[in-house]
């Protein structure tokens, strides 16, 4: 019992800790931790570089002011020698004792050098005595003038001074040297000034780089609460179109897309209605007729199959309809059910007419083809024939008696054209838009004298899309129909558009 309990206690916590690990993991996939990580980086880098020149101008204009300052210093202390002939009268005069003082008074360290290179006064008590060999030195016997530098190693500031006597004549060297703990000092305190003002830019970038990335990712938690919900089911729900372009532009695409879905399901339930209708009614017929043979007694054999007969064309008009919907299903399915080869459609259009000619001599209408040039195409033959088929078997069964229908093939170097014309009835304008869509019919009643299922133009429109063509209507009520379509001489697959 302990063992299961702990077992599962200890499923339980290894959960928990898979969905905290789980949501870091989202939170950090998340557009908003994006968006605040780059606004961030960005900005926390451009900060650092500005940190990093700024100590470094900072610093060597501190720099630069002290070096002034030291080199001051020297000219001032060598111009004190100027009232003395020699170093030794300068000591006796009390020189040194006043150059000691204001060494301590002001933390800088002098040293006095003879023309020979000996430190005749240091004011630290280092290098009295000793012997001071370097550039400076050198360079000062050679060269007299005021110079001054910073040490980086050591941090120091130095500055040389020539010293001259009441006549004017080279005696020695003033060497004034900024104390190195001062210089830390005032380096240091320019770090801490400048951290804490890179501290104070940082947690005010990171600040509004947070509410930054709240105020853009805002529109799209708004999106996102409105596709869960539709989601959910609630279809009817729409985006905002407003914000920023590409917010616009996503909103206005995804609520086109919306209502084309809803349009379509309409369309499917209208779709699976008027099914339901068309093959109840063959079924309704068929019952009708049987009921009535059955419930009457003695029934002459005529009037059997007279009733068999009718019995035969309701089965007959089911069975079409059956056929023109599964031929929408493969159709619906992808063009890639087109088995596409090189066809003569002078020769699939000769055929076709040939065909139903003996229809065509029922109303004693003539058919007449032109063709103004060969034309080879790939096409799929079957729904090709399919096509033509329909649209010429339409242009006989609404014509008039005695009437004609005209049919003929052109070509370009691109696409393919038939043109269909007929003498009929025509179609009322009200109704040219709707003659493509599933199970609509002009004239219903006609319709079902013809055989018509309401699917053939549905059809023939499917079949010439998958070809990448185009179909178009012209009519005038009572003068007659044309049906033109082109096609491409060469078939494209669909994903090669």
């Amino acid at each position: 019992m302990f063992k299961r309990n702990y077992l599962e206690a200890e499923k339980k916590n290894g959960s928990r800790v898979a969905s905290f690990v789980n949501k870091i993991f989202r939170c950090l996939k998340s557009n908003r931790t994006r968006i605040f990580l780059s606004i961030a980086l960005l900005a926390i880098l451009s900060v650092c570089i500005s940190f990093v020149v700024i100590k470094g101008s900072y610093t060597e204009g501190f720099i630069e002011d002290d070096k002034a300052a030291v080199q001051n210093e020297a000219v001032l202390i060598s111009a004190e020698f100027t009232e003395y002939e020699s170093l030794d009268d300068a000591r006796d005069g009390g020189m040194y004792e006043n150059l000691n003082n204001y060494s301590s008074l002001n933390s800088i360290r002098i040293r006095i050098i003879d023309r020979n290179h000996k430190v005749i006064v240091d004011t630290y008590m280092i290098d009295n005595g000793k012997v001071m060999i370097n550039s400076k030195t050198i360079n000062m016997v050679d060269n007299p003038r005021t110079i001054s530098d910073y040490n980086k190693k050591t941090g120091s500031i130095e500055a040389a001074s020539p010293i001259y006597n009441s006549n004017q004549e080279l005696i020695g060297m003033v060497m004034v040297n900024l104390d190195d703990s001062k210089v830390t000092k005032l380096i240091f305190d320019a770090d801490e000034s400048i951290s804490a003002m890179f501290i104070t830019i940082i947690t005010l970038i990171i600040v509004i780089a947070i509410i930054v990335a709240y105020l853009i990712e805002k529109p799209y938690d708004k999106m996102l609460k409105v596709v869960e919900d539709i989601s959910q089911g609630y279809t009817d729900k729409r985006l905002d179109e407003k914000g920023t372009t590409e917010l616009k532009d996503f909103a206005a695409h995804f609520n086109e897309i919306m209502d084309k879905a809803n349009k379509l399901d309409e369309s499917r339930g209208e779709f699976v209605s008027n099914v339901s209708h068309e093959l109840k009614t063959p079924i309704t017929s068929i019952k009708v007729l049987a009921d009535s043979l059955n419930t009457q007694e003695n029934v002459p054999v005529e009037l059997y199959r007279e009733f068999m007969q009718d019995i035969v064309n309701e089965i007959d008009r089911e069975n079409k309809i059956i056929e023109d919907l599964l031929t929408m299903v493969k159709m619906d399915k992808s063009s890639s059910s087109l088995s596409v080869t090189s066809v003569n459609m002078n020769e699939l259009l000769e055929m076709v007419l040939k065909r139903l000619k003996p229809l065509a001599q029922k109303k004693n209408i003539e058919i007449l083809f032109e063709s103004f040039r060969p034309v080879v195409a790939e096409v799929d033959e079957v729904k090709m024939t399919q096509v033509i088929s329909n649209l010429v078997e339409n242009a006989i069964k609404y014509n008039n008696v005695d009437g004609w229908v005209h049919v003929s093939l052109n070509a370009d170097h691109q696409y393919f054209f038939v043109r269909i014309e007929d003498s009929g009835i025509g179609i009322p304008k009200d109704s040219q838009n709707k003659v493509f869509e599933r199970f609509y019919r002009v004239d219903k009643a006609r319709s079902r004298e013809t055989g018509g299922t309401g699917l053939g133009l549905s059809i023939v429109r499917g079949i010439i899309l998958m070809h990448h063509g185009s179909i178009k209507l012209y009519s005038e009520e009572g003068q007659g129909t044309t049906f033109t379509f082109r096609i491409p001489l060469n078939y494209v697959p669909e994903k090669e558009i």
